[in-house]
Formats: structure tokens, C-alpha cells, sequence
């Protein structure tokens, strides 16, 4: 590995992970499940790659996911807390906004 390349993952990984609230969203039934958690950016790729395996512990995601396909679902990110968001908050207000989004989208919790 290239001094830059060994520069970039270095970067990478002193990055601050986006902690927020994001929907998964089927399309063919307009069924919305809300979720929480940090590194917004690698959630997506989680998400579908459990599903996929169909190992996700959201039963009710898992079965839509089954029964019409990985096309029919998008991952949207709803609200990002700030980088310098407290830390000792964080879980607290991640809790509050997505219990906001469930009854905001009439959705369901991942």
C-alpha cells in the first residue's frame, strides 16, 4: 500500500460516524420502518445484506423483503444529529426522534 492509500484509510477511519434516523421504505405495500443508530453511512449496506441473508431480526421487514424483493425497497435518511452532538445525549435524543418519525410516517421501529 502507497503512502497515500495508507493516508486515506487512516482518514477514514478518524471520520466521525453520523449517528441519526433513517426509513426503510417498500414500495410495492408503502409500509415504512424507522431506525436509529450511528454510522448512517454503512447502515444501508447492513440492512440489505442481513435482509438479503434473510437474517433480520425484524420479522415484518424480513417477510416484505421475501415476498417482494430487494427492487422494492429504499433506504432514506430522515434527520442527522450534528457532529458535535453530545455523546453522553446521543442515545437519548436518537430514541426521541425516532419515536417522533414512527408516529410522523405511521411506521413501524427496526
Amino acid at each position: 500500500m502507497d503512502q497515500s492509500a495508507e493516508k486515506a484509510v487512516v482518514a477514514g477511519n478518524d471520520r466521525a460516524h453520523a449517528h441519526g434516523v433513517y426509513a426503510v421504505i417498500c414500495s410495492a405495500t408503502g409500509e415504512v420502518w424507522i431506525g436509529r443508530g450511528g454510522d448512517l453511512d454503512a447502515q444501508q449496506s447492513g440492512l440489505w445484506s442481513a435482509l438479503s441473508q434473510g437474517s433480520s431480526p425484524c420479522r415484518d421487514l424480513q417477510a416484505a423483503w421475501c415476498e417482494h424483493g430487494a427492487d422494492a425497497f429504499r433506504f432514506e435518511e430522515l434527520e442527522r444529529l450534528r457532529d458535535d452532538f453530545p455523546a453522553e445525549r446521543r442515545d437519548d435524543e436518537l430514541k426521541l426522534r425516532q419515536t417522533l418519525w414512527l408516529a410522523r410516517l405511521h411506521a413501524r421501529p427496526l
